[in-house]
């Protein structure tokens, strides 16, 4: 774990790169300068990063904010063309636009008890709302899983605010070795009291555990990862299928009923741009990345 910061706020201008933590070779967390996001943010919701002036726009959940710092904070997998060269800045450096914060806040009660069923970097997204729904007077169980330990991500926040937090990895390197869904049929099994669940993952995740679900009636939010450009309705790039009607996942969402979404027809979208996404990054010619 490599941890860079400069605390001299003074100094700082907007969308400066005030700390940046390497938690893996392909996970960055990153602390920005961002007051007038910070100040206004909410659980849920999301930003739209522009990394240079030729970068292309996409989105990041927003993981946590200090409104007193007038900090925000992401968490970055560097996977594609536009993550990694985000993940290269580093502390000092500023980020050329951030638009924030979009889409709409998660709905936030007192369920009971509420499920919180993370896959990866899912986490980075459901910290925030499972600290509100702690807030809120919920009973919070998490359920952290991963590939392996390695890739398990703010353990001991979730710990802090979460009544219960149970791990998968698919090695068994930590917790149980199996994978988020079966410590929800788990928890089903044992007869557990579970008001809403909320999944937030990798697509397939998603859909897997939202059937674990639905044969016992359980409300399941979940957080659709679609293609964003613009992040505010007008592109239509981030459109899905909720309940047989097309949705922006930007201004409707992000968070839709997982049993009336079209997980089949989202992952589909999401391939489409593979092939320009590894020319990109393999240093061919890929316009998508060449203009704003």
């Amino acid at each position: 774990m490599v941890i860079f910061e400069n605390k001299e706020n003074k100094s700082w201008e907007l969308f400066t790169i005030v700390q940046k933590e390497k938690l893996i070779p392909t996970t960055t967390k990153l602390v920005i300068y961002a007051p007038d996001i910070a100040a206004k943010a909410k659980a849920g919701q999301f930003l739209i990063i522009k990394t240079r002036e030729t970068s292309e726009r996409f989105p990041l959940t927003i993981s946590n904010w200090n409104k007193q710092d007038g900090t925000i904070t992401i968490f970055i997998r560097e996977a594609g063309f536009s993550t990694i060269e985000l993940g290269q800045l580093n502390v000092g450096d500023k980020i050329q636009s951030i638009a924030g914060p979009l889409g709409n806040p998660s709905e936030i009660h007192n369920y009971g008890t509420a499920v919180m069923a993370c896959g990866g970097l899912g986490a980075a997204a459901a910290y925030p709302i499972a600290r509100a729904l702690k807030e809120a007077g919920n009973k919070v169980i998490t359920l952290l899983g991963a590939r392996n330990k390695t890739f398990l991500i703010l353990e001991k926040e979730m710990e802090a605010i979460s009544t219960e937090v149970i791990y998968s990895t698919d090695d068994g390197s930590k917790g149980k070795k199996c994978h988020v869904n079966d410590l929800l049929q788990e928890l089903i099994d044992k007869k557990e009291q579970i008001d809403i669940v909320f999944v937030i993952g990798p697509s397939a995740m998603m859909m897997v555990t939202s059937e674990v679900t639905r044969p016992f009636g359980i409300k399941t939010i979940a957080s659709l990862n679609a293609i964003m450009v613009d992040g505010m309705g007008m592109c239509g790039a981030c459109r899905v299928t909720v309940d047989g009607q097309t949705k922006f996942a930007c201004v409707d969402g992000p968070e839709f009923d997982a049993h009336k979404a079209d997980f089949k027809e989202l992952m589909s979208r999401v391939k489409n741009y593979v092939s320009e996404e590894q020319q990109a990054l393999h240093g061919g010619n890929c316009q998508c990345h060449n203009h704003p």
